[in-house]
């Protein structure tokens, strides 16, 4: 195991680069996929418009936002196993990390959102969409700032 951390030890800046490239794509994901909803709850079920929309958000979430999640906790994981790395006496990392679960639930809402629409049954209005799209922005800066900043010391 001593090896294994060790090896993690010397590929520090690649597995950090990869994680903040993978936590990029992943937000970026989050943000667009509601934003689609709402265009979407405009749209006619079974129009082309409709249609498209399905296909827009399939597309995004099975080949951008899903890979780019797992990425983002295989490289964070990486992170915190990395040795020396991160201070366990300190309590940003709970808060980051509990943070980041919230975003994991939220884009596995998304998914079951999005279901809804792929069967023609979306219950909730425009603005419901409209409105969640701002929960991943609020848990995007409780994780900067608990990165950057790490406020919690102890």
């Amino acid at each position: 195991m001593a090896a294994v951390l060790d090896v993690l030890a010397g590929w520090y800046p690649w597995i950090k680069a990869l994680h903040v490239i993978s936590v990029i794509a992943w937000m970026a994901g989050l943000f667009y996929l509601p934003r689609l909803f709402v265009y979407h709850c405009r749209a006619q079920p079974g129009s082309e418009m409709s249609e498209t929309f399905k296909v827009m958000e399939r597309r995004l979430l099975r080949a951008i936002m899903n890979p780019a999640s797992i990425a983002a906790w295989v490289f964070g994981l990486g992170l915190i196993l990395t040795p020396g790395i991160v201070d366990w006496t300190l309590r940003w990392w709970q808060v980051k990390v509990a943070a980041a679960l919230l975003l994991t639930y939220y884009h596995h809402l998304l998914a079951r959102w999005r279901k809804d629409f792929a069967a023609d049954r979306n219950p909730r209005p425009e603005k419901f969409y409209r409105a969640m799209n701002e929960a991943p922005t609020v848990l995007m800066i409780v994780i900067v700032i608990m990165v950057i900043v790490r406020p919690l010391q102890g």
